[in-house]
């Protein structure tokens, strides 16, 4: 086994798909605790539409596609934050509107080229060989940048996760932190969906938090094993997907949905195995 995996890394896009994946996926996961707490995973899936829509345009352009992405991205983050608070209108369905809009916008201009180009085909359905050398440095940056910034302001994020009321009564500038962790996760979405695919890059946000809460209580452990479990979960799918010759980014995601399974059964054992014995 240890065999077949040098031999996977010894390729150029496995070990690029690698560097690139793995800080992708923590990040997703660190955000991801935040994002299912206050119950607002989808904008994961939201933004990676927009992405799409984004990098249709760029593509019919001959533009950069991540030059272009993530600033319009992170202004569609920006933008689902403030219909919600000045509208009313929930953020599931502010997700909705300007998702579908979105791949609405990237299919017209798809259509007014050539039609989909393998480039943005990879975007919607992910694809490990698309990752290309001068991709790297860039996503590696932006993954690094997303991380340091989470870290810097941890306290401030699990005060807003937890209770944003008695944040900002605190002082805590809540509006502020929420614009952040969206802009945060625009930008994770947008480098990871090379690999994941639009379809997908939200399951790396969802699965880890949801099986971390499994199994650990304080926002500190759900933090720290969901990284772990995204980590894990990303490498594992990404070597099995070689073995089984399937796509990349679909083999994560049932990779990380078999976690997500295991730490269910695991809760369900030890909360069974600390029940009172009734005489």
């Amino acid at each position: 086994m240890l065999q077949f995996i040098s031999n996977i890394f010894s390729y150029g896009f496995a070990q690029r798909a690698l560097l690139v994946g793995l800080p992708v996926s923590l990040c997703a996961a660190l955000l991801g605790v935040s994002l299912v707490l206050k119950r607002y995973s989808m904008i994961g899936d939201g933004l990676s539409h927009v992405g799409f829509g984004a990098l249709c345009v760029a593509a019919v352009m001959n533009l950069a596609p991540l030059q272009v992405a993530v600033p319009v991205v992170a202004a569609a983050a920006f933008l689902l934050l403030r219909i919600s608070e000045s509208t009313g209108v929930r953020g599931d369905s502010a997700v909705a509107m300007i998702s579908s809009v979105s791949v609405a916008v990237g299919l017209i201009a798809a259509s007014l080229s050539k039609g989909l180009n393998t480039d943005v085909s990879g975007y919607m359905f992910g694809n490990v060989l698309s990752m290309e050398k001068g991709d790297v440095p860039l996503s590696v940056a932006l993954s690094v940048t997303v991380l340091l910034v989470y870290v810097l302001c941890y306290n401030k994020i699990y005060a807003v996760t937890f209770d944003e009321s008695f944040a900002r009564a605190t002082g805590v500038n809540a509006g502020f932190y929420n614009t952040l962790i969206a802009v945060l996760t625009s930008v994770t979405v947008v480098v990871g969906m090379k690999i994941m695919g639009t379809a997908l890059i939200s399951s790396l946000i969802a699965f880890p938090a949801l099986t971390a809460m499994r199994v650990c209580r304080s926002f500190k452990a759900v933090t720290a094993a969901a990284a772990g479990v995204s980590a894990v979960c990303f490498f594992t799918g990404l070597v099995a997907s070689f073995w089984l010759e399937t796509p990349a980014g679909a083999t994560v995601v049932v990779v990380s949905a078999v976690g997500f399974l295991g730490a269910v059964i695991v809760e369900k054992i030890v909360k069974r195995s600390l029940r009172p014995i009734k005489r």
